[in-house]
């Protein structure tokens, strides 16, 4: 029998790394992307790369591409159906913190209201066909725990929001909690942090600061010390997997993170070794951002045997060559 893995918003930066993850592992024969093929940053911008048809080259043979979102209760009643899927992996909501035009609305319908509607409908076809999913794991973010009052933060930190998106995060955390409990769904939730390599485009910090660099332009480095647990895309990756596949991890919330905070112009630094004659200025920090730093990671290392494999100048390394291959330049470049 085929086994399959669903992933809301499986074309997006993680969810396609987690379905590359899933496939060369050899977890599940094949990968169901569901996804709305949204973009939320400007696509009109100057040198913008989209590098969406890049995300699943290695597995493209092994992925099925279903166009929607998981608001559509009749085609969420399709696919889990057709597919009876393993796994399912819900990413499907807004990918960044601080998107243009930001509204509570649009951040509650993919983290709050999609989570209940999926794990409804698994509950009702359990009842009317038996269908039962292994793992169901939401993907939530650092960003609940809004400033960090001890350093690194665990688990257990209190979870004190500061801005819209990581209130909703909290908010499908505890959806995805209590349903999962009242209707019998192992669940796990995870916890990124600062994700940054290969096919981001959504302009996060890490993308912009090595676009800038490989265009000769001056970066600006809002709060030099500024800490963020930045972690490489392929380690999110691998941490998601996990969680979803170990028996320990049921029912349990889990860091998953490099274990290990760097400030911005550490980042900036790491792209010096590989872009030479970078410029930048230091500014005031982003006032938007809650007070961040490490997140420990000695709970998902000790449940399910994460071990990140990136340090922030490895990861940085091989972040800057996929660019150089990669990024529309200008000409005298």
């Amino acid at each position: 029998m085929t086994t399959h893995a669903l992933i809301t918003g499986g074309a997006g930066f993680i969810g396609s790394h987690i379905a590359q993850c899933l496939i060369t592992e050899g977890h599940v024969d094949n990968v169901v992307l569901l996804d709305h093929f949204g973009r939320y940053t400007d696509s009109a911008r100057p040198g913008f790369t989209d590098y969406r048809s890049l995300r699943l080259k290695p597995v493209e043979d092994r992925v099925i591409v279903e166009r929607g979102e998981p608001k559509f209760g009749a085609l969420l009643v399709r696919l889990l159906n057709r597919y009876r899927p393993k796994y399912i992996f819900h990413l499907a909501a807004l990918p960044l913190a601080k998107p243009n035009n930001l509204n509570v609305e649009e951040a509650r319908e993919g983290s709050v209201d999609a989570t209940g509607s999926l794990l409804e409908m698994i509950n009702e076809l359990s009842q009317i066909n038996g269908y039962h999913p292994e793992r169901f794991i939401y993907a939530s973010s650092s960003m609940v725990y809004g400033d960090f009052v001890t350093d690194p933060a665990t688990e257990e930190h209190p979870t004190n929001p500061k801005e819209v998106y990581g209130t909703m995060k909290l908010g499908g955390e505890i959806v995805t909690r209590g349903l999962g409990n009242f209707f019998n769904i192992p669940f796990s939730i995870v916890r990124p942090s600062a994700v940054y390599g290969p096919t981001d485009m959504n302009r996060r910090v890490s993308q912009i600061f090595i676009e800038k660099a490989l265009r000769g332009e001056k970066l600006n480095v809002q709060g030099a010390q500024e800490a963020l647990d930045f972690t490489y895309i392929k380690d999110i990756a691998k941490g998601f997997v996990l969680a979803a596949t170990r028996p320990k991890g049921a029912g349990e919330t889990f860091n998953i993170t490099a274990g290990h905070a760097a400030t911005l112009l550490d980042f900036v630094k790491c792209i010096q070794e590989h872009v030479p004659g970078v410029k930048y200025e230091i500014t005031e920090r982003d006032a938007f951002r809650p007070k961040r730093g490490t997140l420990s990671i000695e709970k998902a290392r000790k449940l399910i045997g994460y071990e990140p494999q990136y340090t922030l100048s490895k990861g940085v390394a091989e972040y800057v060559a996929f660019m150089r291959e990669h990024l529309l330049l200008p000409a005298e470049h």
